[in-house]
């Protein structure tokens, strides 16, 4: 498979960046690594005119902050920095171990947190190349009318798939946008749709420019991955689990006996957008985290669960594996 032909521009500052796209209009896209854009504009899912590189732009390549203060990434920051770089691993650590189960070495040193937290949405009729998709006289994600996961549908149920996405919600992340109107910032909970083709909240002009981390203040989170292989897959269930305990500073008897002031469970990989399941918080809030209270908490993210069959593995049966999940995630805040 061969790219189409396309123009390539490579601008140095935000406003150039904001510029180009603006006046390409819709047949202009951003590119950071690539990782994820080359290989639809391969399948012809995505064939823009102008494809407008944002990996120079000084901005967006920093990583400034700590946990005290909160942390700021530049979207063009590569997954391998990410897994690397010493002060999000030692505030961020959720973060960093998100990262690292994203594809493999050589691709996360291409990928970029920003390419990942703006993955286009996955599914098996989707993502194939032209003439299977023509086979079936496409999808309605891409030059067809219908969607066979749901052929009464008229909706689209493509998966988002993306691993740091269900972290960045559950932590309380923020997004900055840019475009020649101006700047906005976003919360990560309120940036996606439940909508396979309309899955972000982001305009087509708009760079996302950085990412703001809030300050960890006692809170702590893990992520749970599930996928056929140990490596290279996309998940097909995430699970990321954030609390903060009551009172950390009196800490005698252990994290076990301390009540959880504030829970967030989220899910990735199952519908297209992250499913923040409350019933599951609730469960944890105002108990201390102990197995009663994380296996309420596991019932509850598998009641909510329902995964699309458009992905790897039985759907009933990666239902199932969100309770096991979301224990897993859970017991891991236990041990820290």
């Amino acid at each position: 498979m061969r790219l189409p032909k396309f123009e390539y521009r490579v601008p140095r500052t935000i406003a150039e960046a904001v510029k180009i796209i603006a006046d390409a209009g819709p047949e202009g896209q951003f590119v950071a690594g690539g990782t994820d854009l080359y290989p639809n504009m391969k399948r012809r899912q995505q064939t823009p005119r102008t494809v407008i590189s944002v990996m120079r732009l000084p901005e967006l390549n920093q990583v400034t902050g700590d946990g005290g203060q909160g942390l700021v990434i530049g979207g063009s920051v590569t997954l391998t920095d990410i897994c690397e770089h010493p002060i999000i691993k030692r505030d961020y650590p959720v973060i960093a171990s998100a990262a690292r189960t994203i594809s493999t070495p050589i691709l996360r040193n291409m990928g970029t947190i920003g390419g990942n937290l703006l993955l286009d949405t996955r599914c098996n009729y989707y993502d194939q190349n032209y003439e299977w998709r023509k086979g079936i006289n496409f999808c309605l994600k891409k030059d067809g009318d219908v969607c066979w996961v749901a052929p009464g549908s008229s909706k689209c149920w493509a998966v988002q798939s993306s691993d740091l996405v269900p972290v960045m919600v559950a932590i309380g992340a923020k997004f900055r946008l840019a475009s020649t109107l101006g700047e906005r910032m976003v919360d990560a909970a309120g940036f996606y749709n439940d909508d396979g083709i309309d899955y972000l909240k982001k305009r087509h002009d708009e760079l996302l420019v950085d990412i703001h981390l809030p300050p960890t203040n006692g809170w702590r989170a893990s992520y749970q991955k599930l996928r056929r292989r140990g490596a290279f897959d996309f998940p097909v269930l995430g699970v990321a689990a954030w609390i903060k305990l009551a009172d950390q500073q009196s800490q005698a008897d252990g994290t076990s006996a301390l009540p959880v002031q504030d829970a967030k469970i989220v899910l990735g990989g199952i519908a297209p957008s992250p499913v923040e399941v409350n019933e599951a918080a609730q469960a944890l809030i105002g108990q201390p985290l102990d197995d009663d209270q994380i296996q309420a908490a596991a019932e509850a993210a598998y009641v909510k669960a329902r995964p699309l069959d458009n992905t790897d593995f039985v759907s009933q049966w990666r239902k199932q594996m969100a309770r096991q999940y979301t224990i897993r995630a859970l017991k891991e805040l236990v041990a820290k």
